[in-house]
């Protein structure tokens, strides 16, 4: 077990559940960080918005991996990505801790843990 990464994770859960108040998984974060890197603050999100944030959220935190590249924002305001490479093929668990550790890369870079 690595237990940095763990104490890592558990300082970032906390941080986002103190904020919020009330427990948030790590899709909940993904949805945050999506609105976060939109840019347009915090609103009522369509079902459809809610996919294209999180979609957002993980291209954000794949591409310090290289797997994608920021290629703009439309008319809208919405950024957009490519895949540079293609994402190895991972089992659950495998994708659940790789997006952990990208989060907390993440949160460590815009010093909010």
């Amino acid at each position: 077990m690595d237990y940095q990464f763990e104490a890592e994770w558990k300082a970032v859960e906390r941080r986002i559940s103190e904020q919020f108040g009330e427990d948030i998984d790590l899709q909940g974060i993904l949805y945050l960080i999506g609105v976060q890197e939109l840019g347009q603050g915090f609103r009522k999100f369509k079902k459809d918005d809610k996919v294209d944030l999180m979609h957002i959220a993980i291209c954000t935190l794949l591409e310090p991996f290289g797997y994608y590249e920021f290629v703009g924002k439309d008319d809208d305001g919405w950024p957009h990505f490519k895949r540079t490479q293609k994402l190895p093929t991972l089992q659950a668990e495998e994708q659940e801790l790789l997006m952990k550790r990208a989060v907390i890369q993440y949160f460590q870079e815009i010093k909010e843990i």
